[in-house]
């Protein structure tokens, strides 16, 4: 199971899962609309000089934590919006993702990732569609139904390690900047992904109901990728404060 080139295995589980089909569209962003929201102690991570915010929807299955099931609240869907940051550590550097808004159908697993990793995360109504080469996420906000749907084609292949596809999917750490001031680290764990290659995609809805209008203005251009990941078993490590 990857994570890391240096890892760290001695922190305990908080929670296992698998995640599955996850639909993948990344935009090109102005690196000034984050520069307010890197946690303290990371920067942006970049690809070939250009940052990118991440919109993805995925299958949270056979969820358990610190080891235990948890009734009703095993298998949902979940959407969020993230960015890239990457830190130096002398086991070497870490790589990780930010997210701006996570998305879950369960008001409790909301009230979780708030209180444990202070996530911004929120509870609103949720469907899919899964039936390959079509993956399909809706959110209901403000009596609205947002979509973002990815039809992908039917070869799935392991990115290359330079390619933007392996910079999307290979962050293996998480960053949260916290009340006092202080970032909070976790590991997350998992093999490298296969994807699929978008033949179109779609994404619509209220987006400045949910992030700034800057942000909104971004998720409405072209993507500059767009695919579908198979996904795997997941680890996620207890955080530490940086």
């Amino acid at each position: 199971m990857r994570a890391s080139l240096h890892g760290n295995r001695t922190a305990s589980t908080f929670l296992t899962a698998e995640w599955r089909e996850l639909a993948m569209l990344s935009y090109e962003v102005d690196p000034s609309l984050l520069a307010s929201r890197v946690p303290a102690g990371t920067e942006l991570d970049t690809w070939n000089g250009r940052t990118f915010v991440s919109v993805i929807g995925f299958r949270f299955l056979r969820t358990r934590v610190l080891g235990l099931p948890v009734p009703f609240h095993r298998n949902f869907d979940e959407v969020n919006l993230r960015f890239y940051v990457r830190r130096e550590h002398p086991d070497g550097l870490r790589r990780g993702v930010v997210f701006i808004r996570e998305i879950v159908p369960r008001a409790a697993i909301a009230w979780v990732a708030r209180s444990v990793y202070n996530e911004n995360y929120i509870a609103l109504p949720m469907r899919h569609r899964i039936a390959l080469p079509e993956v399909t996420y809706e959110w209901r906000h403000r009596s609205t139904w947002n979509r973002l749907s990815v039809t992908c084609t039917r070869e799935s292949f392991l990115p290359d390690e330079g390619s933007e596809e392996a910079f999307i999917t290979e962050h293996y750490w998480g960053y949260a900047a916290q009340k006092r001031g202080a970032t909070l680290e976790y590991q997350v764990e998992h093999p490298r992904w296969s994807v699929w290659r978008s033949s179109s995609s779609t994404l619509e809805g209220d987006f400045e109901g949910l992030y700034d209008a800057e942000l909104a203005d971004c998720l409405r251009g072209k993507p500059s990728s767009a695919f579908v990941a198979d996904g795997s078993t997941v680890v996620v490590r207890k955080g530490t404060e940086l």
